[in-house]
């Protein structure tokens, strides 16, 4: 799946995310610069698909909700690279769309939660999937944590990259592993900023 889209607009995003917010980007040695690999963290705003696609020049596939499909929106989301879930099911075909995307060597970017946390929760409960696509095509896990907030004045929101890895047989063991990365990540960088 190539995104001619995204590659056009992925510097426009980048400069835009640096003068209005100034991110930090930690561990960017992290990424590979090729090969399949699943981004997956936590999810605080709807601009932290943008936080990522600013952070990396690999073209991030992500999962986003069907309802993002439809109309116009649905045709500049799909030219993007988005694969859209049906969250109201366990979505067969939108895991099938991911995996053949890592097959080719690519990335998917998701956010595990499946949705903004606005609890006072460092995280919601981690959906399997990106552990479990990770595993079924040998795919390296980089986690990611999103810490702060998007404020044009006095926002300081950072990005850190954290060491990939190879995802185990126990997906429930390596799910719980995965969450437990990202909130000891929240935590010690004060991320709980509910």
């Amino acid at each position: 799946m190539d995104v001619l889209l995204y590659r056009i607009c992925r510097p426009i995003i980048r400069v835009i995310m640096i003068l209005l917010y100034r991110p930090k980007y930690v561990g960017l040695n992290n990424i590979p610069k090729d090969g399949s690999l699943v981004l997956a963290g936590n999810h605080t705003n709807i601009l932290d698909c943008w936080l990522l696609i600013s952070s990396t020049k690999r073209t991030i596939h992500f999962l986003g909700k069907d309802s993002l499909s439809k109309g116009f929106k649905g045709l500049i989301f799909r030219n993007l690279g988005l694969i859209f879930v049906n969250r109201n099911i366990h979505d067969k075909q939108a895991l099938n769309n991911a995996i053949d995307v890592l097959n080719e060597g690519k990335v998917i970017g998701i956010f595990p939660e499946g949705t903004i946390n606005k609890s006072s929760d460092l995280t919601l409960p981690f959906k399997i999937g990106s552990v479990k696509m990770a595993h079924d095509t040998g795919s390296y896990l980089v986690p990611f944590v999103i810490t702060g907030k998007f404020k044009i004045i006095g926002g300081k929101i950072r990005v850190e990259f954290l060491k990939p890895y190879k995802v185990e047989e126990d997906l429930t063991k390596e799910n719980d592993k995965l969450k437990n990365l990202i909130e000891e990540r929240l935590v010690a960088n004060n991320g709980n900023t509910k």
